[in-house]
């Protein structure tokens, strides 16, 4: 399966974390939300605006922007 950022998944679908390719405080920030590699994550909104966008991550409802979510590849899920 081919590899895209978290801000590429459209409403309504769901895919899994393969890789963060962030450092520092960020990677930090992110894995303490939970986001990790394995972690199922579902793009629930967008803004009005298009940033940010609402994801349900283990449960919890998270607004992540562009400029974080694009440091996250994930592959997506075929339901």
């Amino acid at each position: 399966m081919e590899l895209l950022p978290l801000n590429f998944l459209p409403v309504g679908c769901t895919a899994r974390v393969k890789q963060i390719n962030a450092c520092g405080a960020l990677r930090r920030r992110l894995m303490d939300l939970g986001l990790v590699t394995g972690t199922e994550v579902k793009a629930v909104r967008k803004s009005l605006s298009g940033d940010p966008t609402l994801y349900e991550i283990r449960g919890a409802m998270i607004a992540l922007r562009c400029e974080e979510s694009s440091k996250i590849l994930v592959e997506r899920s075929m339901l």
